[in-house]
């Protein structure tokens, strides 16, 4: 699959944009605890959700790699 570096590089601005949210969250000293950890779990949850799907367009890569070398 030719598509997966860029594929790649656009989930790591992803990730990058995600790292920002959670840092600007765990600085905002207006937020208590419970506050903050309402806004952390939708970041987080979407981050795995995420590397769940760039790990599975990996493995459909690399099984695609390999049926081609088959051929």
């Amino acid at each position: 699959m030719r598509q997966l570096p860029m594929i790649e590089e656009k989930f790591d601005e992803i990730f990058a944009e995600l790292e920002k949210e959670v840092m600007e969250i765990l600085s905002d000293q207006s937020l208590d605890k419970r506050q903050t950890n309402l806004w952390m779990k939708p970041l987080s949850s979407t981050k795995q959700i995420l590397a769940n799907a760039l790990e599975s367009i990996r493995m459909v890569d690399r099984l695609a790699r390999e049926e081609s070398e088959k051929d």
